[in-house]
């Protein structure tokens, strides 16, 4: 009986001293842990930071693309401590590392699409082919821009509609961005008789142009003979507006056209286009303009 309580009392000794000897490891282990993670945390942030400071400095990098870098660097920090935490605890990493990147794998196989749009976002907020607030049209969406993600770009079409569309599909199409240039060309074309003065039709155009004093001088106006056709020749005005002002002078042009061409017969001697005169008796031989883009 006796050798009985000599053996628990030595096997609670021993357990004892063991379990004091764990303690002490991994007190030290868990005391080294949350130094690392502080330190890990805090070096993260500030890394952060001045990787946003220093994107942010940068002429051309969007907001939303300096935070997402900003981002990926924050975490990326994290990961490593994390793994670094772990190692303090005798845990094998590298099979940690290994599983790691075989989920990345998986996840990035299962959002192929997704990260494709964010690819695209990252393309597209780099080389900038279109602003917030710029008109654009591609083959399958138009509208102005109101926000470009990193998964897609909001636009508002011109009847009012809002529309969501993905960066894949702008950044694997053709883009046109009507916004962009500070000027922009329109050509008005007109026919006319071939038994009517040509030099006349082409002077009055070319006075209701000098007349609007958004059509700009450099580059100058000019009319031109397009072409000749069974008994008509093709007249065409060729101008330059600012893209801002390009909506309303074109409007105002084929209404400006279409009176003068109206009131006044092609015979008239006379150019004055300023102001269209008041309607005469005489029968206009120029047929009602056409309007086309190039």
């Amino acid at each position: 009986m006796e050798q009985q309580a000599a053996d628990v009392l030595l096997a609670t000794r021993t357990a004892l001293s063991q379990a004091s000897a764990l303690a002490v490891q991994y007190s030290f282990s868990i005391l080294g842990a949350l130094v690392l993670l502080v330190i890990g945390w805090t070096l993260a942030g500030f890394v952060s930071r001045w990787a946003y400071e220093g994107l942010s400095r940068i002429h051309g990098i969007d907001e939303t693309l300096a935070r997402f870098f900003t981002n990926v660097v924050r975490y990326a920090l994290l990961i490593l401590v994390f793994i670094t935490v772990l190692g303090q605890f005798g845990v094998q990493t590298a099979s940690i590392i290994a599983a790691l990147g075989a989920a990345g794998l998986a996840i990035g196989l299962a959002l192929q699409g997704t990260l494709q749009n964010i690819a695209a976002g990252i393309m597209l907020l780099i080389l900038r082919p279109f602003r917030v607030g710029e008109y654009i049209e591609t083959s399958s969406v138009a509208g102005t821009v109101r926000e470009i993600g990193l998964f897609a770009t909001e636009l508002r079409t011109g009847d009012g509609l809002y529309r969501l569309a993905p960066n894949s599909t702008l950044w694997n199409t053709p883009i046109t961005n009507f916004s962009r240039e500070p000027t922009r060309r329109e050509e008005l074309k007109i026919s006319v008789a071939q038994e009517d003065d040509i030099d006349l039709a082409m002077e009055r155009l070319m006075g209701l142009a000098r007349a609007d004093s958004r059509v700009l001088t450099s580059p100058a106006p000019s009319v031109f003979i397009d072409s000749l056709g069974d008994g008509a020749i093709s007249v065409t005005l060729r101008y330059w507006a600012k893209t801002g002002d390009w909506w309303l002078v074109s409007r105002d042009m084929v209404k400006r056209v279409k009176l003068a061409f109206d009131k006044k017969p092609v015979a008239d001697a006379d150019t004055s286009d300023a102001a269209p005169p008041k309607k005469s008796n005489g029968k206009a031989t120029a047929e009602k303009p056409t309007q086309t883009r190039q």
